[in-house]
């Protein structure tokens, strides 16, 4: 039986998971983000890539509004914007992520992450700010650090995805959905068993591709998953459509620390590129992942034959 709601036969929409953290010091007093893991910014980043905007700041309107016209143009509706508690970098900047958003005809929805002191009774504190801004859509990142059953009485109101392939506890727990976010560990082989698992258990399905892994600048991690000049992209977006994904989330924007990022990047001394993808190079490479994108999200709207 499919989810309250839930339309089997109508085409995925998309969703893209947005990260409102960069601080520079000429904007915000101090760099955020941007130097972790020991870097020294502007030249020495915490990337493997190197956004062709420069180093920006995620407080600065002009930058969040182009970011937003990047995300509209390339078809996706919805952002997925990170959020990390009351009182966060990320939660100061929300009232401007949601003012860009919707000038770009997007919504916003809320990517609730395990900051320190996340409780169950936290989180039903902070769904209920989040919805008073107008914000109806939950993903809720590491959902199993808590019992299925105390997620009951949280997950009221809004629509909630739980990151999650364990369909049993997102059922018992109350969640509308599942997705996945790690594009490693749930690649596109893992898609169908999971949507057909998910769809049984009356569940929305949103797995989430993604155009490649790379964070040894960022974080250290030697885990890698080529971008394969867009092959890898390509591949997750196939899978995900022939799965029947209810909603298509995408590995994400702007999250250069893990090199996921399909925001534009250019070359740079010491630096990966996006050069090569999809045959283009130069200045068409950069904002080559915006335009697949673009492709991609008109073939999840097509009509079904």
């Amino acid at each position: 039986m499919p989810a309250a709601g839930a339309r089997r036969d109508a085409a995925p929409r998309t969703a893209i998971f947005f990260y409102p953290w960069y601080s520079t010091p000429a904007r915000d007093g101090e760099w955020r983000h941007w130097q972790q893991h020991g870097h020294s910014p502007p030249d020495d980043i915490a990337s493997n890539f190197y956004p062709a905007r420069g180093v920006y700041s995620s407080s600065d309107p002009k930058v969040l509004a182009a970011q937003m016209r990047d995300i509209a143009r390339a078809g996706v509706r919805e952002v997925v914007t990170s959020w990390w508690g009351r009182g966060s970098p990320e939660d100061d900047r929300l009232p401007a992520v949601l003012r860009a958003a919707q000038a770009a005809g997007l919504t916003v929805a809320a990517h609730l992450e395990p900051y320190d002191g996340r409780t169950i009774a936290s989180t039903a504190l902070d769904v209920r700010d989040l919805e008073a801004l107008g914000i109806r859509d939950f993903f809720v990142y590491h959902a199993t650090d808590f019992p299925a059953a105390a997620w009951v009485p949280v997950l009221t109101g809004g629509r909630f995805f739980a990151q999650t392939t364990q369909i049993g506890f997102a059922k018992t727990a109350g969640f509308d959905g599942i997705y996945t976010y790690d594009i490693v560990t749930w690649g596109a082989g893992a898609f169908a068993r999971v949507c057909t698992e998910a769809r049984k258990a009356g569940l929305l399905c949103a797995p989430s591709v993604g155009p490649g892994y790379l964070a040894r600048r960022g974080t250290g991690d030697t885990h890698v998953k080529p971008r394969r000049n867009g092959s890898t992209y390509d591949a997750m977006w196939m899978a995900a459509l022939r799965a029947h994904a209810d909603l298509v989330t995408i590995t994400s924007y702007n999250e250069w620390h893990e090199g996921t990022q399909i925001e534009p990047a250019r070359k740079h001394a010491g630096y990966a590129s996006y050069d090569g993808a999809w045959g283009k190079h130069g200045a068409a490479a950069e904002r080559a992942y915006l335009v697949r994108t673009a492709y991609w999200t008109r073939r999840a709207s097509a009509p079904a034959p």
